[in-house]
């Protein structure tokens, strides 16, 4: 049964049943006009305006945009000291800003940056209307670099490598190579087993993975599985030099990833008792600006300091 006051308000008549359907179709109605009613307010997204590109100054808090470097190998070079160290070779192909991308946060902002050149029939339709609306060559590969509003550039800049300080310290992001299927002792570092004294068809086995109880083996268990072709983040790597010519940058030891294949090259962000760029060092931002910015040799080498450690020191 209903109750007296379910009974008192119901609709009477071909008007009131009218309106009670209306009043029923406001309230569960799923309309795009009545879901944005509901909502109680859009997301403001927010897009650096830059019109013109021009010397800016840095600072601390800063960030400006990576670029996408391609591997061309290892070498070996000599500081002012004579020590050979170890580099890598990373080489800017027609590296240029392709959009700039609206975020949800008025401190900072996102550049899409293309790299290297591809054929037109090798490009799909949407990604072409891509291009063409923003008057960009069809680039082979694009990524995504955070900045500070201030660090903004206009679309189609191009950034070379002296847009890099010799001596500053970069983060590099890359696939690694990929191993295949590997066991323990590869993939994880285990021992293994004993070589000898009766040990037989277990030398490379990893050995127990649990107990009873749970009865199971838990998540993340360090066992056989493949191993590499994973997206790699090596820290705090100094440049050792910059050549605008051949427009390379020789970045200290190894980077992940086989030659020739896409890197992405950004300042770096966790500076622990380091320094960002070197001690009195021109830093051009929010890039190197032929025209405006202080002109500079083919190749500039960075400065070790510190004395020559081929000398003992004395007591």
């Amino acid at each position: 049964m209903f109750s007296r006051s379910l009974i008192a308000t119901r609709p009477v008549g071909a008007v009131g049943r009218a309106a009670h359907n209306l009043t029923q179709q406001s309230q569960f109605s799923t309309s795009m006009a009545a879901l944005r009613a509901k909502l109680p307010h859009e997301k403001v997204r927010y897009m650096p305006e830059v019109s013109e590109l021009k010397l800016g100054t840095y600072k601390p808090e800063s960030q400006r945009t990576g670029v996408i470097a391609r591997k061309k190998g290892m070498t070996g070079m000599w500081n002012e000291w004579g020590v050979r160290v170890p580099v890598t070779v990373l080489q800017l192909e027609k590296v240029q800003v392709v959009s700039i991308l609206k975020t949800s946060c008025p401190d900072f902002a996102r550049l899409q940056i293309g790299c290297g050149t591809r054929k037109e029939k090798n490009i799909s339709k949407p990604m072409m209307g891509h291009y063409k609306a923003h008057g960009v060559d069809p680039k082979a590969k694009l990524f995504e670099f955070p900045i500070t509003p201030d660090a903004a550039l206009p679309v189609g800049t191009e950034i070379t490598a002296a847009h890099f300080v010799p001596g500053q310290l970069v983060d590099v992001t890359a696939t690694s190579l990929g191993k295949g299927f590997q066991g323990v002792m590869k993939r994880w570092g285990f021992a293994g087993g004993p070589a000898s004294h009766g040990t037989s068809l277990a030398h490379r086995t990893p050995g127990s993975t649990g107990n009873i109880n749970p009865g199971r083996v838990y998540p993340g268990k360090k066992m056989p599985g493949r191993m590499g072709g994973k997206n790699v983040t090596v820290m705090r790597l100094p440049v050792m030099k910059v050549d605008t010519a051949l427009n390379c940058i020789w970045v200290k030891g190894s980077v992940p990833g086989h030659d020739e294949q896409f890197i992405k090259v950004r300042d770096s962000t966790k500076l622990i008792k380091h320094r960002l760029f070197p001690e009195g060092a021109a830093v051009p931002f929010p890039t190197y600006i032929p025209g405006q910015s202080a002109a500079q040799p083919r190749e500039v080498i960075a400065k070790v300091g510190g004395q020559d450690p081929l000398i003992p020191a004395s007591d």
